[in-house]
């Protein structure tokens, strides 16, 4: 264990891709040598730890950069329960430090190329790129705003590369109308539907078309999920066009976890030109909990906060990120999964902060089953003043066995469903299940409707998707 970072370390460090001059190769080694015992340093080449409450984020076996997964807890991590969640540790450390506002800076993937690098040769030059005695100076002023602006100067340059520009600010669209129906709909006040179709397993594409038609005329949107649990089927992309072809208006939802950063920007692109314009960015289940041969369970290429800021800048600002100009850049309204759930409610609140500064313009959330539980999560989000920049869809599924509550309950990160409701299938007869579903499914309804901040709900019907218009209509929706 490092001693500074509370958790085992997860891998050995990286290797660079290259031969360096000897003098670089010595401050790597020397740099390893020292990092490697207090933090756990696997050497990514863009240290972090100025921001992190000095515990290395790159314990994560995810690789998130920007925060935890949807799946954090206060006992482990989902991925590898022999060790503690590294960012619900970060997050405790820099409440504790009063550090926490530093956790809302985005901040950028790694850079391959310096991958195994050093990183204290960039301090030193960027020590002398800011002046040495300037900064010294600076140092020890009796200011304190003047230390931390010297610092600020020299560690900013070092974590926040020209092609990335990250900050801790809130961006909001640099456009005016509606770019899809999901968003003309959501601007106009209404209380908005949308609904989840499972893509099917083979090519045979008629349920698919059945359930699109079906729901086209209910909901303002219909999402497809992207490989969820880590299972393949067929790709969210190839859906959202059948959808565009029998009228509705698809969420294409995108997963960090089967992406690289050049296959997510093309992608988009091409999305656009098929008339699709809600993406939903998500970081994806770990390929721990699909099913085997497992894939690859180490380093994400990005991660979802880093997916926003990456789309948001093309929208905005027309551009790709290697700096490339677009003529004619994507119309997106992005989206983001938020998690009530997963950790503390003010933990997630800057999370879900993050997330808005770097693009998100619409939440949905994981399953819901605790309204009460959910409205203290809304309160962190108000205390936080973001309620009014982002519209939130209540996730909302029938739960159809004892069995399913079950393992929503054990093994879903991020989903917690009640005592209460566990009791209740588990007292009642096999065939009253489904009803008993669909009565806690309306009455969660009912109740999220009345609280503040929420616009809409996002039925999850997990493959019963004939059970959606019935949701819906006695729902008054």
């Amino acid at each position: 264990m490092a001693l500074f970072t509370p958790g085992r370390r997860w891998q050995p460090p990286f290797f660079p891709f290259k031969r360096e001059p000897f003098g670089k190769r010595l401050l790597r080694k020397t740099e390893r040598w020292i990092k490697g015992p207090l933090f756990g340093c696997r050497m990514c080449g863009n240290c972090l730890l100025q921001e992190t409450a000095f515990i290395c984020p790159m314990e994560c076996p995810k690789g998130m950069r920007n925060g935890p997964c949807g799946g954090s807890t206060s006992e482990k991590c989902y991925v590898d329960e022999t060790r503690p969640c590294i960012w619900y540790r970060i997050y405790e450390r820099a409440h504790k430090m009063g550090r926490e506002e530093m956790l809302l800076e985005v901040l950028p993937p790694l850079d391959w190329d310096k991958v195994g690098t050093e990183t204290w040769g960039d301090v030193l030059r960027s020590v002398r790129r800011s002046g040495t005695s300037a900064f010294l100076k600076s140092r020890f002023s009796s200011d304190p705003v003047k230390r931390s602006g010297a610092w600020e100067s020299v560690f900013k340059p070092v974590r926040q590369p020209d092609w990335w520009m990250g900050d801790s600010l809130y961006h909001p669209p640099a456009y005016d109308e509606p770019v899809s129906e999901l968003e003309r709909r959501l601007r106009s006040g209404s209380f908005v539907v949308t609904a989840e179709v499972a893509p099917p397993l083979g090519t045979a594409t008629g349920k698919l078309k059945r359930d699109i038609e079906m729901m086209k005329d209910l909901v303002a949107a219909v999402n497809f999920t992207d490989s969820a649990s880590a299972s393949p089927r067929m790709s969210s992309m190839a859906c959202s066009k059948v959808a565009v072809e029998l009228g509705a208006d698809p969420v294409l939802q995108i997963a960090a976890r089967d992406k690289t950063r050049s296959g997510l920007q093309s992608d988009i692109v091409g999305a656009n030109v098929m008339g699709v314009h809600n993406v939903l960015c998500i970081t994806g289940d770990n390929a721990r909990i699909g099913p085997s041969p497992t894939s690859n369970t180490n380093i994400l290429d990005m991660d979802a906060v880093q997916m926003l800021w990456i789309l948001r800048r093309m929208r905005d600002e027309g551009i790709y990120l290697d700096g490339r100009k677009m003529k004619s850049p994507p119309k997106l309204f992005l989206g983001a999964a938020a998690s009530p759930f997963a950790s503390e409610p003010k933990f997630q609140a800057l999370r879900e902060e993050k997330k808005i500064n770097a693009g998100a313009q619409f939440f949905q959330t994981n399953l819901i089953f605790d309204p009460e539980g959910m409205e203290r999560w809304l309160e962190s989000l108000d205390k936080r003043n973001i309620l009014d920049k982002v519209y939130i869809l209540a996730g909302i599924t029938p739960i159809r066995s004892f069995r399913m509550a079950r393992y929503l309950h054990h093994h879903i990160p991020g989903v917690t469903v009640p005592r209460h409701i566990l009791n209740r299938f588990e007292e009642s007869r096999e065939d009253d299940h489904e009803e008993i579903g669909v009565e806690i499914a309306l009455g969660t309804i009912e109740k999220i409707r009345t609280g503040k901040g929420i616009n809409g709900i996002h039925l999850m019907s997990v493959g019963w998707e004939t059970i959606v218009p019935r949701i819906i209509s006695e729902a008054g929706l």
